[in-house]
């Protein structure tokens, strides 16, 4: 004889086991898109400090300084971030703030994922972080809260891995929002995201 809680475990398994098949009957399962995953590379700030050689009339920014053609001496070799030992440990979450700049068209679907993230890019604020800004829109009509996750990198190494905790997006909508990196005294390269969550 089953004692009473093998029987009730056995009949909740039994019940589940029948739902799925009218899940697939009925239509309301539906195939998704796969989650989309974007890059970027490291860009010079607008604001980058800029000299104008008057002889020459070079302009040097400190994004090209040492790009003549010259070996630099190991003296002057103020950071090699080839040798940089930085490497990510861990997973670093961070809640962070939208902003609504508009709305999408509601065609999530087979094609078409539920969220999904682009125009990433990369920056610096000198002293501060490193920051990728982002935009993600809602493709469904329901209410999400989206996890983003992103890695910064330099020269294809990890220095710091990080997810955007998104606070609950509308259906149909479009925001915009930074996820913060390494501090700047770190040097990065690339960055990678990817929707994490739905």
């Amino acid at each position: 004889m089953i004692d009473e809680p093998r029987r009730l475990i056995a009949l909740v398994s039994l019940a589940a086991l029948a739902a799925l098949p009218m899940a697939g009957a009925t239509g309301t399962a539906h195939a998704q898109a796969p989650r989309p995953q974007i890059d970027a590379t490291a860009q010079p700030m607008p604001s980058e400090p800029a000299f104008r050689d008057p002889r020459t009339g070079q302009v040097w920014t400190p994004s090209n300084v040492g790009e003549d053609g010259k070996p630099v001496a190991p003296d002057d070799r103020a950071f090699d971030p080839r040798n940089q030992a930085a490497a990510a440990r861990g997973v670093i979450d961070q809640t962070v703030p939208t902003h609504r700049v508009g709305s999408v068209p509601i065609a999530a679907g087979p094609k078409v994922p539920l969220v999904d993230i682009d125009n990433l890019s990369l920056h610096v604020t000198p002293g501060r972080r490193w920051r990728a800004v982002l935009y993600l829109n809602n493709n469904s009509a329901s209410t999400v809260s989206p996890v983003v996750a992103c890695q910064f990198e330099n020269g294809g190494r990890a220095v710091e891995r990080t997810r955007g905790l998104l606070p609950p997006t509308s259906g149909g909508e479009r925001v915009g929002f930074a996820v913060y990196g390494p501090r700047s005294t770190t040097f990065v390269d690339s960055v990678h995201c990817r929707v994490e969550q739905p």
